[in-house]
């Protein structure tokens, strides 16, 4: 069976540096917010072109965090409204919620999944606070007419970066084109740990301040508490981790890049809409997104021919149980559904051979060809 992300292969590329770094963490004896977090985040900070990076535990507390920041500067406050995609990930939505804020749910685009900015304005209110664009497999928003808004409308924008390691809008990175951003290194992303983990980038000293003491226990010096913080840090071992991978981070990306090149040249099929990228945007293809109006049909028959695939996202966040309190119904945003109703993620990850890719595109084609 084909699967759909192999990450034992993409890990045991680099077994004798992980192991290293075990090795060095292991004889350390410091194990939480040591020497390896100081390394990983300084080395993530300059990747990225930022001044600060704040490892913490996940993508989501990443998010939350930098909400839970504003509101301790005193620029949010409980009932603040916060922009989001209506097509994405059900954590870009709760860290807004989790933070007391209310999250606003604007439809996305068929073209390539992204939020779509045309639709941002209408949805501001006085109670608007922020814009979080959610750049979602890969690829980075209109940042330019997000940021534009945002101006107009004194908002804050923080990034959702789960899905964009190494991504870039106009030469800028991914997390470089905000007044925050949450990242999420969670074993499947681009730059993935062997565990959970996250982290925010920002060039803003204060909130970058708070951020640091609020990931432990709201202190920098030991049992005195400035914040009402939480237990949110990355961990020695996964932050050493994580400096090893960073240093492939765009070799890998470039491998993706060719997996996808082959995708995009053999999958010429009239019943397929194929995802795309804009010409300012560096994608970096954490999933490769097909739709097509025979979803499930076509993914049984992968299923059956030895390829796993994935469907992101089955159910669109406003019809989840969770969110039954907003009163979003079916039908509000029509093309979100029509997305979780139609996507489907092929198999990718660096080391998949041209062979495999190729497995792919031709079963795709047998069962069209049907």
């Amino acid at each position: 069976m084909m699967p759909f992300l192999d990450l034992r292969s993409v890990n045991l590329q680099y077994e004798e540096e992980l192991t290293k770094a075990f090795a060095e963490v292991l004889r350390s004896g410091w194990f939480v917010l040591g020497e390896k977090v100081i390394e990983f985040e300084e080395l993530f900070a300059q990747y990225c072109g930022v001044k600060h990076c704040i490892g913490v535990a996940n993508g989501l507390d990443a998010l939350f965090m930098i909400f839970e920041a504003y509101k301790e500067l005193g620029v949010m406050k409980v009932g603040h409204e916060v922009i989001v995609p209506a097509n994405t990930f059900i954590a870009s939505i709760l860290a807004i919620s989790k933070a007391g804020l209310s999250p606003v749910l604007v439809e996305a685009r068929r073209s390539d999944y992204l939020i779509d900015v045309s639709k941002i304005e209408k949805s501001i209110t006085s109670r608007t606070i922020a814009i979080m664009p959610v750049h979602l497999f890969g690829q980075v928003c209109d940042m330019d007419s997000i940021k534009a808004l945002a101006k107009k409308y004194s908002l804050k924008v923080v990034e959702d970066c789960a899905q964009a390691h190494g991504a870039y809008y106009r030469g800028n990175r991914s997390g470089n084109l905000s007044d925050a951003a949450g990242f999420s290194f969670y074993p499947g992303k681009n730059l993935g740990a062997l565990g959970d983990g996250g982290a925010i980038t920002t060039n803003d000293d204060a909130l970058a301040r708070i951020l640091n003491a609020y990931r432990n226990y709201g202190s920098k010096v030991k049992y005195q508490h400035q914040f009402k913080g939480i237990n949110s840090r990355l961990d020695e071992l996964q932050a050493a981790f994580l400096t090893v991978k960073l240093k492939h981070l765009d070799n890998e990306t470039e491998k993706r890049r060719a997996i996808v090149k082959v995708y995009l040249q053999s999958l010429n099929v009239p019943d397929i809409n194929l995802p795309s990228a804009h010409t300012e945007s560096g994608h970096v293809w954490h999933l490769f997104v097909i739709r097509t109006m025979h979803r499930d049909s076509l993914q049984k028959f992968l299923i059956e021919n030895g390829v796993m695939t994935v469907i992101h996202y089955p159910k669109p966040p406003h019809l989840q149980q969770a969110f039954s309190n907003f009163g979003y119904h079916v039908g509000d945003f029509p093309i979100t559904e029509e997305l979780a109703n139609t996507s489907l993620s092929l198999p990718l990850w660096p080391c998949m051979s041209q062979q495999q890719v190729q497995e792919v595109c031709d079963l795709i084609k047998r069962f069209f060809s049907k």
